[in-house]
C-alpha cells in the first residue's frame, strides 16, 4: 500500500471554508485517512472519472465530494470539494453544469 502526501489547491481550501464546521472535519478527516493510503486505486469510494473538468478522480463521502488529482507516485493534490443534492453537484452553494 502506497502513502501518499495529501495537499490542498487554495481553491480547495476554500471550497472546504465554505461548509460547517461539523461538515469540514467530516470531509477533511476521511480526505486524509482515504487518500492517504491507495488514492490512485479504484474503489466504492474513488473513482477515475472520465474527461471532467474538474479533477481526475473523485472521492465520495455520503453528499459530499473531494474531486483530486495523483501527482506522480506519492502526491495528491485536491483541487475542489463539493456537495451532491439528487444528480446536481454543488460548489460553494454555485451548481455546476456538467
Amino acid at each position: 500500500m502506497a502513502r501518499f502526501t495529501i495537499t490542498f489547491l487554495r481553491a480547495a481550501e476554500d471550497d472546504l471554508a465554505w461548509f460547517r464546521a461539523n461538515e469540514r472535519e467530516v470531509i477533511y478527516d476521511a480526505a486524509m485517512r482515504i487518500l492517504g493510503t491507495d488514492a490512485a486505486t479504484e474503489s466504492k469510494r474513488r473513482k477515475r472519472l472520465r474527461l471532467n473538468p474538474l479533477a481526475p478522480w473523485e472521492l465520495r463521502l455520503g453528499p459530499y465530494r473531494v474531486f483530486y488529482e495523483v501527482v506522480g507516485a506519492t502526491k495528491v493534490r485536491i483541487v475542489a470539494i463539493g456537495y451532491k443534492q439528487h444528480n446536481a453537484l454543488f460548489i460553494r452553494g454555485e451548481r455546476m453544469q456538467p
